[in-house]
């Protein structure tokens, strides 16, 4: 035993440079940094105190120096008193065999006094014969403090004149802090942490790697990551011990974001037999930064764990591991590489979380029946598969055109929007049975939504639509009674149908002219980017030369002046003039074949110039010109689309948002809910504060993939920052 002990303390007079001599770096680095944050003092404490110690400082630097370049221990001895040292400590430590802190010994005395040379046999040092000392020292080394100074006390209160060692009090006084800041980490005190750490910088050493580990903790916890960083870094630069420095990374990975533990991982060692130290977790840190990916999609991860994953995946075979990739590439709007990666993890283990990853990608690509399947099994497994759920039939409910679903399908939603007395996809239901005509089935989902939910505007405006379509004039009435100063649009729902008199004349322009129209509509909002594509439908039959004419352009390039045609061959010149996107001319054109005696000519020349002044942005002259002649009810109906979708566009792009919902409300009733328009309504809400119906409309618009309504959510979060919300 004498012998094992005195190579190790030999072994130790060289080794423990890196080990404890350079250990006070973290708290000489950053000392002030430390004791700033904590509250303490920025002038660091002495390791260590009590008579037979040097002037109180911070403690001095140390290099590390190899046994074989110094000088002997007899010629150090020849040339400089050594130090008065007291080294019971040492040999009580070597004679019980305790290695560990025999180690963390020297290493204290050498921090505290550098020139002190350790002896090179510890069980040499002349025995304590103060039997109670040794009974102190017994005490300390099982970790029974109290008892220590309990001890010290009795004794002081027998000998007066007797003092404890310094160097006993000092560990003491160290071992005792050490208690109170584990203490304290356990109980989230992490404020009392860093100052214990402040004031007591000797425990911020590789000997006491524990201790460090709470630090960055209390640091990381306390909101300042980059203080952990520091010491957990600490570490890795000055620590040798290879289970501490793996540990230090994986705790440093569970608080630590990912752009700073990148600075740990680079300094990563290698193994004599050639293998990265952090090898064995790497598979878990790559789990790790991608889940890091899941939650935050403009988190750059390094595609080489990315990769490491998708690897484990294959072939490790758990369900786990593509979850982990199916969130990350949906997050990154990769909806492909998603849905693959969600199917592969629901179909090795269906769960609430594959099934809900996996009805997102199907939505996104338009499959809302598939979806609603995936998730149905789960609805009831937690209250958040619940919600998703909803989530997933509103969507499905909402897609425009409606979707023709299954009875079973429908009875089964309805079923669980009754058992949960779910408001929003009650009204949702409201909706959908409107879009398919069916105004007294809306009216009961509507009325069914106010009864869960009395403040539901947007179920109330719904209900007092349905009525009115169903001239239930009472129940609109009772329905603006009930509202009156809450919403303007059910008080102001009377003057939809005198509004649509002023165009109930109108002619239809065709659906590819109207597409144009559209288009260039769009192109004058700041807010609609895309276009719903409309069917391309054919003209009016206009006889086999003039139609030709029409569809080559011929004819019409030449400027001139049409009063003196006839309003046959104006009619056709105008189509022609059409076809060259030339209007204001067409709408001249048109002008003198109205003053055709036959009813046809008159009614397509009617439904020419509206379309002209359409695409000349002339909404009100448009409307004028369709009251010059009867048209067909189709005609009718899309001239009124065209018209209001018109002077909504107008409207929103002049700021007056309650005036553009009213136009697209008039719209709603005549014709299918197109997306563009539906993207505008929700920005003329989010405009008047409305965020919540501003929130719904976009939600179900992104649920089939329109980036619109994607950007549009994103603005109503921001606006909800600025204002609050008035519904």
């Amino acid at each position: 035993m004498k012998s094992s002990i005195v190579a190790i303390a030999a072994v130790m007079t060289t080794a423990i440079g890196v080990a404890g001599l350079t250990d006070g770096g973290f708290l000489r680095q950053d000392n002030k940094k430390l004791g700033s944050l904590a509250g303490e003092s920025q002038e660091a404490p002495a390791v260590g105190g009590g008579a037979g110690q040097g002037a109180r400082g911070a403690p001095p630097q140390f290099t590390e120096v190899a046994q074989a370049d110094r000088p002997s221990e007899e010629a150090q001895s020849a040339s400089k008193p050594q130090p008065v040292v007291d080294e019971s400590a040492l040999r009580y430590f070597a004679a019980k065999g305790d290695t560990a802190r025999l180690q963390a010994e020297i290493s204290r005395l050498r921090s505290l006094y550098p020139d002190w040379v350790p002896p090179a046999d510890p069980l040499a040092v002349p025995r304590n014969n103060d039997v109670a000392l040794e009974t102190m020292w017994r005490l300390y080394s099982e970790g029974r403090y109290a008892e220590v100074r309990k001890a010290i006390a009795e004794r002081q209160a027998k000998e007066a004149a007797w003092q404890p060692p310094s160097d006993l009090l000092e560990r003491l006084n160290v071992a005792e802090a050490r208690a109170r800041l584990v203490n304290a980490s356990e109980l989230k005190q992490y404020e009392t942490v860093i100052s214990i750490a402040a004031s007591t910088p000797s425990l911020l050493t590789c000997s006491e790697v524990d201790v460090l580990w709470h630090v960055a903790q209390a640091f990381a916890e306390t909101k300042r990551p980059e203080r952990a960083r520091d010491a957990y870094l600490y570490v890795l630069k000055s620590c040798d011990d290879a289970p501490e420095r793996l540990a230090t990374v994986q705790k440093a990975a569970a608080v630590l974001p990912y752009a700073t533990l990148q600075d740990l991982l680079a300094l990563e060692r290698t193994t004599p037999e050639g293998v990265p130290e952090f090898e064995s977790i790497r598979d878990d840190l790559a789990r790790r930064f991608v889940a890091e990916g899941d939650g935050d999609k403009t988190l750059a991860v390094d595609p080489k764990y990315v990769q490491r994953v998708e690897k484990l995946a294959e072939t490790g075979g758990t369900a786990s591991d593509a979850l982990l990739l199916g969130w990350y590439q949906l997050r990154r709007d990769n909806m492909s590489a998603a849905e693959q990666w969600f199917r592969r993890a629901h179909d090795k283990e269906d769960s609430a979380s594959a099934a809900q990853g996996l009805a997102l990608t199907l939505i996104a690509r338009k499959a809302p029946l598939e979806a609603e399947a995936v998730l149905y099994p789960w609805r009831d497994s937690s209250p958040d598969a619940l919600a998703t759920y909803f989530a997933a039939t509103a969507n499905l409910l909402a897609i425009d055109p409606p979707v023709a679903l299954d009875a079973a399908v429908l009875a089964r939603i309805a079923q669980e929007t009754t058992k949960a007395r779910e408001p929003a996809t009650a009204q949702q239901f409201g909706w959908y049975a409107r879009a398919l005509n069916q105004p007294a089935t809306a009216a009961q989902w509507f009325a069914t939504a106010l009864r869960w939910k009395p403040d539901d505007e947007p179920s109330a405006y719904g209900l007092a639509l349905s009525r009115d379509q169903l001239n239930d004039k009472d129940g609109v009435v009772e329905i603006q009674r009930l509202w009156s100063g809450r919403s303007e649009r059910i008080a102001r729902l009377g003057e939809v149908k005198e509004k649509l008199d002023e165009v109930s004349r109108a002619p239809l322009p065709t659906a590819e002219v109207q597409q144009r129209t559209q288009q260039q509509s769009a192109a004058r909002t700041t807010v609609v980017t895309e276009v719903v594509e409309q069917p391309v439908a054919q003209r009016p039959r206009m006889g086999g030369v003039v139609q030709k004419s029409v569809r080559s352009g011929a004819g019409c390039r030449t400027t001139i002046n049409p009063a003196g045609m006839a309003p046959q061959a104006a009619l056709a010149r105008g189509w022609c003039l059409m076809d060259l996107n030339r209007p204001l001319e067409a709408a001249e054109a048109f002008e003198v074949a109205l003053q055709a005696p036959a009813s046809q000519i008159r009614e397509d020349a009617a439904y020419g110039q509206s379309l002209a002044y359409l695409r000349a942005g002339l909404t009100n002259k448009a409307a004028v010109s369709a009251t010059k002649s009867t048209q067909s009810r189709g005609r009718v109906d899309e001239l009124q689309t065209a018209i209001l979708a018109d002077r909504a566009i107008a409207a929103f792009n002049a700021n007056r948002y309650r005036e553009a919902i009213l136009f697209l409300d008039q719209l709603g009733q005549i014709s299918q809910r197109r997306q563009d328009l539906m993207v505008l309504r929700g920005y003329a809400y989010m405009n008047l504060k409305y965020h919540a119906e501003a929130r719904r409309i976009f939600e179900a618009l992104a649920a089939t993939g329109n980036r619109d309504a994607m950007q549009g959510l994103a603005a109503v979060d921001a606006s909800q920052e600025i204002w609050p919300n008035k519904n």
